[in-house]
């Protein structure tokens, strides 16, 4: 799964079930009693053996029917049994033992889904089929079975990581169970229906359609999909491979109004594919692969045989912008990589879900990037572990291995320490390791767990025969098992350069000291020196003259520190860093900034300097962060004017260098890194310089595209340009521009158009989009983007916040994995020891009813606070820098 909200956000290995986690409620009470209710891990008292799930849905109904049979073996002698399911209204349950027919009472017992059978008599230990006649409702965002209206046509999806298949039939829901599961789906003829494994036959059920699929490999409960409505498809076939001798089914599936937009996704899956197949050595794990858009997801699903993806990650047209071709190469790569690593083999609990995630992870960036090397995937992959950085250095946190013991603590498994980190960490040690040892090691574990459940025990066994260091994989536990973030000081000295290490701390904040077995790698000029750092201090024999560049390459997961004059000479080559390196400058600069160790006015130099690089994100990347104090109000009153001149100042002139015209295609003989600088660029100049010329041409673009000429403005600058729209047309435009937007079936321009509503920073607009966020047009995933949005501008803020407060359960919801950090993390733009206070009393008792969502609150409420401090010892220095007072 990637989230495209997880590192903002973006599927582990686990022990075999019978060495699983010790369940949070006591072990099983005697043969004749369930026991207290598990809030976590089920007991042993049954194990599924194989699912039948013969559902009737017709999307454009409220609710859908089911019959669900599971067999399954009890340990023991009991009269009665917990198991999963939300929601469902069960009319009938039964369990069959031999011939004799048992009846049984369902009833739920616990909000997030623990439900539980009684049975009139004790059932006997050994084999038995449970049987259920359900109907439930269908949700309205990706969660559990949902739908959506398309173009006036309803469809259903599934979304069931990471437990929310017991929101669409009654079982065992935890990965560790892996069953085979054999579906039919009923609908309406004409329908397009799918799950996991190929269809086998259609028959005719009354004036309705069964669809019947065959027996799935083994599966966990979370990799189950099913899809059904009136879908547009296109079909081919992935040639045979050194490592698959037959060809590959692949369809891709979408909403009626993108059945133009499929060839691409056709096209460039194949060879993904196929990329990936070379890595592993064996060939993709199941029988076809549909690859489905949908409007409402904001990230992807690698369900087996079936992911599922946002529409504009994944239904792309020829002038798609750069950043979607990343995504889509990323994204996609991630999600086919967990064919592999998460559905070949799966985690026996949430445990070790981190493994799965940080390894696709990984895995996204370094195919993608050889699918297409010109577009500079691979740097994104530093630079979303830098980025998660920010969120693994709070002390409100968690390890990226972390014990898993109620159900509402699995969705915080899925955030920027599991994806970014996590990927970075793997990355560090790949490279260290060397490419082919770690990928043998990989291979191995593939090929001993396959179709079954590992730890990540288990795969560091498999890492070090393959590896033959041990030292290496000491290094790994010490990233994997203790939450933080290093920081390294390098310093000049007479026998070389002496590197020490500590915990990093935002300033006030004081944590527990650690220590790490650090990956290190040091440059000066072409000097590079390679060596694990285990102690607190050692000596690097390196010398020169040169800048310092204290994480060569960038693939090191740690922050380093240099004397001011050092940070000035590698400031100064700056414009000349590798990507990755890059990267790692901007971000330990900025990193020492907020502890309190560099001086503000080094990060203008470093803007200054940066906005020369070849890389695109690195040559934005300071303007981006001044952005990110503007909107705390660190930059405010008399220091904007100063703030937006240096806008202008550093990033007018690329702009003028590398030139712009709106109109679709006009660039399209840029490579693509350049094509992205000018979306960046044009996005700092016409919104944060505010330059008058440049909104007015994007603006009159805008209106253009609008008005039905889409050759006006390309999609690289849809989100700028209704920005400036908005900017110079004010509520007529604002009310203009939501009414399309709302009328649209364009998931990529209804986001962009959303996105620049939500940024207008005009009180009287916030409240005229507040008093719509209940128009029947609204999906309830552009409520929470919209909100979110607005409360991250200042004049909206306070708004939208208290609008979440006072609506808080409603928008919490029905929202499944990808929202559940959104809603406790949409404060974090405040910047107040008092407001952090605030929030905290505000938000907690929805977050202790809900039990979901704390460690999100935590991080917000720590941000919050941490940013009051950093404001009131250096508020008057970053005010000062643009002439305020």
């Amino acid at each position: 799964m990637k989230s495209l909200f997880a590192a903002v956000a973006l599927g582990a290995i686990s022990v075999p079930l019978a060495a699983a986690p010790a369940p949070v409620a006591p072990a099983a009470a005697p043969a004749t009693h369930a026991g207290p209710i598990p809030l976590g891990i089920l007991s042993d008292a049954a194990t599924p053996t194989a699912y039948r799930l013969d559902l009737t849905v017709l999307p454009d109904q409220e609710r859908f029917t089911g019959h669900a049979e599971i067999d399954a073996t009890l340990k023991a002698a009991t009269r009665s049994l917990y198991l999963h399911g939300r929601d469902l209204k069960v009319s009938a349950v039964v369990a069959r033992v031999g011939r004799r027919t048992i009846k049984a009472a369902y009833s739920q017992v616990e909000d997030s889904g623990v439900a539980r059978l009684d049975f009139a008599e004790a059932l006997p230990a050994g084999k038995v089929t449970l049987a259920f006649d359900y109907d439930a409702p269908f949700g309205d965002s990706a969660a559990g079975l949902y739908r959506v209206k398309v173009a006036d046509q309803y469809y259903a999806w599934t979304q069931f990581q990471s437990i929310d298949a017991r929101a669409a039939f009654p079982g065992f829901d935890q990965p560790g169970y892996k069953t085979p599961f054999t579906v039919s789906l009923t609908t309406r003829p004409g329908y397009t229906a799918l799950s996991n494994a190929p269809e086998v036959r259609t028959v005719k059920a009354g004036d309705l359609v069964r669809h019947e699929f065959e027996a799935t490999k083994p599966l966990p409960t979370y990799l189950v999909a099913f899809v059904v409505g009136p879908f547009a498809t296109a079909s081919a076939m992935v040639d045979p491979t050194p490592q698959r001798a037959t060809p590959l089914p692949v369809r891709i599936v979408g909403t009626q109004p993108y059945k133009d937009k499929l060839d691409f996704a056709l096209e460039n899956s194949g060879p993904i594919v196929a990329l990936l197949e070379k890595y592993f050595g064996t060939p993709f794990p199941f029988p076809k692969l549909d690859q489905i858009g949908s409007p409402v997801m904001p990230g992807a699903m690698e369900n087996a045989g079936a992911d599922i993806y946002g529409d504009p990650i994944l239904l792309l047209d020829r002038g798609a912008s750069t950043d979607q071709k990343k995504n889509f190469g990323m994204i996609v790569a991630h999600e086919l990589s967990h064919q592999w690593f998460g559905d070949l083999v799966t985690p026996a609990w949430w445990d070790d879900i981190w493994l799965n995630e940080s390894f696709a992870n990984w895995m996204g960036y370094r195919i993608g990037d050889e699918w297409r090397p010109d577009l500079k995937i691979w740097a994104g992959a530093l630079d979303e572990g830098f980025a998660a950085m920010n969120t693994d250095a709070l002390k409100a946190g968690r390890p990226i291995h972390q014990p898993i013991r109620t159900n509402g603590e699995i969705d915080s498994a899925f955030d920027a320490v599991t994806y970014g980190k996590g990927g970075h960490v793997v990355s560090m040690i790949a490279a260290y390791l060397g490419d082919e040892r770690f990928r043998d090691g990989v291979r191995l574990h593939l090929k001993r767990y396959a179709y079954g459940s590992a730890s990540t025990d288990q795969f560091f066994g498999s890492l070090a025969e393959a590896a033959h260091d041990p030292r290496v994989l000491e290094a790994l536990k010490s990233f994997v098992d203790q939450q933080g973030v290093p920081v390294v000081r390098v310093e000049r000295g007479a026998d070389g350069l002496t590197v020490s290490q500590k915990r990093y701390a935002l300033l006030g904040t004081e944590l527990t000291p650690q220590s790490w077995i650090i990956p290190l790698c040091v440059r000066i000029g072409d000097q590079r020196d390679c060596s694990l750092l285990d102690k607190p201090s050692a000596t690097v024999a390196l010398k020169g003259a040169g800048a310092i560049v204290p994480n060569a390459g960038g693939t090191g997961y740690y922050r380093f520190s240099l004397p001011e004059a050092e940070w000035k000479t590698l400031i100064a080559a700056g414009a000349g860093l590798p990507s990755g390196e890059a990267s790692a400058l901007t971000d330990s600069l900025w990193a020492g900034f907020r502890a309190g160790d560099v001086a503000p006015s080094l990060l203008l130099d470093a803007a200054r300097a940066m906005a020369g690089n070849d890389y695109s994100v690195a040559a934005v990347e300071g303007g981006s962060r001044l952005v990110g104090l503007r909107l705390r109000g660190q930059i405010a009153g008399d220091a904007l004017p100063g703030y937006r001149a240096f806008m202008a100042q550093v990033y007018g002139p690329r702009l003028a260098a590398i030139g712009f015209d709106p109109r679709a295609g006009a660039h399209q003989a840029d490579n693509a890194d350049r094509q992205k600088l000018r979306a960046d660029l044009v996005s700092l100049v016409a919104g944060e310089a505010e330059d008058k010329p440049l909104r007015a041409r994007l603006s009159k673009a805008a209106a253009a595209w609008l008005g039905g000429d889409q050759a006006a403005l390309d999609q690289a600058f849809l989100g700028a340009g209704f920005s400036a729209y908005l900017a110079e047309g004010g509520d007529a435009a604002l009310a203009t521009l939501f009414d399309k937007a709302m009328a649209s079936d364009d998931t990529l321009f209804r986001d962009n158009a959303l996105g620049a509503m939500g940024a207008v920073d005009r009180a009287a607009a916030g409240r005229w989009l507040l008093a719509r966020l209940d128009d029947k047009r609204v999906r309830a995933s552009d409520r929470v983007n919209l909100l979110v949005s607005l409360a991250q501008q200042p004049e909206t803020r306070d708004m939208a916040y208290d609008y979440a407060v006072a609506n808080y359960d409603r928008l919490a919801s029905g929202n499944g994995i990808f929202s559940v950090s959104r809603l406790p993390g949409l404060p974090g733009r405040y910047c107040s020891v008092e407001k952090a206070a605030a929030i905290e009393a505000a938000l907690r008792p929805y977050i202790l009813k809900q039990q979901r969502g704390a460690l999100s609150l935590d991080r917000t409420v720590e941000q919050v606070h941490s940013c009051g401090i950093l404001q009131a010892k250096r508020g008057a220095e970053i005010s000062a820098m643009f002439g305020g007072k």
